[in-house]
């Protein structure tokens, strides 16, 4: 009997290995199994770190900072602005922003470095300006000359002078009977002086007063309101004495009289904190001016706006798309970058 239990001891022992066995090979694929999951989970990660580069290029980008432009209200401006910030952006790589803003509050705002540029300056208007920010401050700096010449003076339609010659000067317009001529409902006995945005620099008032005339000055408004008003009195062929400019394009448009004044001198111009100017604006060589610490923000930026320059012609068709055309003053200067690339490229740094 203890042979038979030997037996069926030995014969258990055997039966217990071999399925220890059978469960150890069964065991393999549970240990080795995990190494194809590893695989997709480092392939995965691939991806990630690839996409990650692209996020890094972006914030490179937004590290420069945004140029803020000054637009001032008439036409000229606003195609110098847009021709700029397009270069700005697309050449230099800038964020620019365009700040309207009238040609007084401009200086505070550059000296102070909210602003940076303003690309049309009119000096006639500024002298003060000039010697408080740039001379004496030196928070603003002159720009260099834009390149057109610009006149402010006097006009009427051409026609005007068919019937009545002697208003080709000012000593035409002292007769009362051409003060009721160019009167209106709003005016009375006297004649109509049409004046343009409140904003700009005018001192029609002024000659007006000191030369002894009958006419009474009206503001229109905006550049818009002053054509709007040379359209309506065209058609009709009646008179119309207004504020006006070269270069510009309505006088493309229309034949136009510039009234002949006094001649400017600095004498004349020495009294205007008195209200005794009584002579023409000056010819003005347009320019531009700058924030100071521009030079040191955004060097690349103050050299091309120290470069920006073209001629009366180049502005005069500009104005003319975005006047006589119906173009926005962007679809203008983006036509005249593309006709005159020998011309900006010269002014990138």
């Amino acid at each position: 009997m203890s042979g038979r239990l030997l037996s069926r001891g030995l014969l258990l022992l055997l039966v217990m290995v071999v399925a220890w066995g059978i469960a150890a090979c069964a065991g393999v694929p549970q240990v080795t199994a995990p190494a194809e999951p590893a695989q997709e989970e480092q392939e995965a990660v691939a991806p990630q770190e690839e996409e990650a580069a692209p996020q890094e290029e972006e914030a490179t980008d937004t590290e420069k900072m945004t140029i803020r432009l000054v637009e001032n209200p008439w036409s000229g401006s606003q195609v110098n602005v847009a021709v700029a910030k397009i270069l700005i952006e697309e050449q230099l790589g800038y964020p620019v922003e365009i700040v309207t803003l009238d040609e007084n509050a401009q200086w505070p705002a550059l000296a102070s470095g909210d602003l940076h540029a303003s690309l049309e300056v009119w000096l006639s208007g500024h002298a003060d300006n000039v010697a408080q920010y740039i001379e004496e401050q030196k928070t603003v700096e002159h720009g260099g000359l834009l390149g057109p010449v610009g006149v402010i003076g006097w006009f009427m339609p051409s026609y005007m002078l068919e019937e009545h010659p002697e208003l080709a000067t000012w000593e035409g317009f002292q007769d009362p009977a051409i003060g009721e001529l160019f009167s209106t409902a709003e005016t009375g006995d006297k004649g109509q002086f049409l004046a343009g945005d409140q904003s700009w620099v005018q001192y029609d008032a002024d000659i007006i007063k000191n030369l002894d005339l009958p006419f009474e000055v009206v503001t229109a408004g905006s550049e818009e309101a002053i054509l709007a008003a040379l359209d309506s009195a065209a058609s009709r062929k009646d008179p119309l004495l207004f504020y006006f400019w070269t270069p510009h394009s309505i006088h493309a448009k229309y034949d136009l009289t510039q009234v002949e004044l006094p001649p400017y001198s600095d004498e004349c111009y020495a009294k205007i904190d008195e209200g005794g100017v009584d002579c023409a604006y000056p010819a003005d060589e347009l320019f531009k001016i700058i924030y100071a610490g521009l030079k040191d923000e955004a060097p690349d930026v103050y050299q091309f706006i120290k470069n920006f320059n073209y001629s009366t012609q180049d502005q005069i068709e500009m104005i003319a798309a975005v006047e006589l055309d119906g173009k926005s003053p962007e679809e203008a200067a983006r036509a005249w970058i593309e006709a005159n690339e020998d011309k900006w490229q010269a002014w990138l740094p």
